[in-house]
């Protein structure tokens, strides 16, 4: 059964989830031809996109889209995820909410530590990506730097891809075991419950605007 209207609070705009899943669609299509483009093992992925060369094509297409739709939405959302004294308790308690256990983190804003750390990690990890990409794109930019410098390129690619990959697999894991969460960004609100459960801080701060 659904929640009456009124017990529902905005967390996510019509614009930010559009973009949100604009950006895991992307990423997911970059990190699975990646995989195809790294190793012999994995290129029969491929085939999933249409064979080796248009996949060679969309592959670095997709990373300046990824890079296009990714900072301007970092850039809307940096006031969230400034780093609160409550995000370092919240952080002592990170085991604790691995053996799902709800200690009292203090006034958890709009994002929790977990959240934050994901995003600060993304803006440096992304831009690295982008120049490392742009290294490796053939054959408009990669035949302006040696093959030394290519190599290089590729690894520190794949090390950061692999990175971005555990990362994004505990943000999704985190957002299962997070009940609430998934809706959240598919229809855009959750319960007063959910908030002042989960985001104390952020729940007062929109109770004290709508005066509920």
């Amino acid at each position: 059964m659904s929640a009456p209207t009124k017990d529902l609070i905005l967390r996510h705009g019509n614009a930010s989830r559009v973009t949100h899943w604009a950006v895991a669609i992307v990423f997911t299509f970059l990190f699975l031809s990646g995989l195809a483009l790294f190793h012999p093992f994995f290129y029969w992925l491929a085939y999933v996109f249409g064979g080796g060369a248009l996949m060679r094509f969309i592959h670095p297409l997709a990373g300046a889209a990824l890079v296009v739709l990714f900072y301007p939405y970092a850039l809307s959302h940096i006031r969230d995820n400034r780093w609160l004294p409550a995000d370092g308790k919240w952080v002592g308690h990170m085991f604790a909410y691995m053996r799902m256990e709800h200690p009292d983190v203090g006034e958890t804003g709009k994002y929790n530590a977990g959240q934050k750390l994901m995003y600060w990690s993304m803006i440096p990890i992304i831009a690295v990506l982008a120049v490392t990409g742009l290294m490796l794109w053939q054959p408009w930019f990669a035949p302006a730097f040696s093959a030394g410098a290519r190599r290089a390129a590729g690894l520190v690619h794949a090390a950061c891809a692999f990175v971005m990959f555990v990362g994004i697999g505990v943000h999704v894991y985190a957002a299962i075991w997070t009940k609430g969460s998934i809706d959240a960004m598919i229809r855009g609100t959750v319960t007063r419950a959910w908030a002042k459960f989960h985001h104390p801080g952020w729940y007062r701060e929109v109770a004290g605007k709508d005066g509920r």
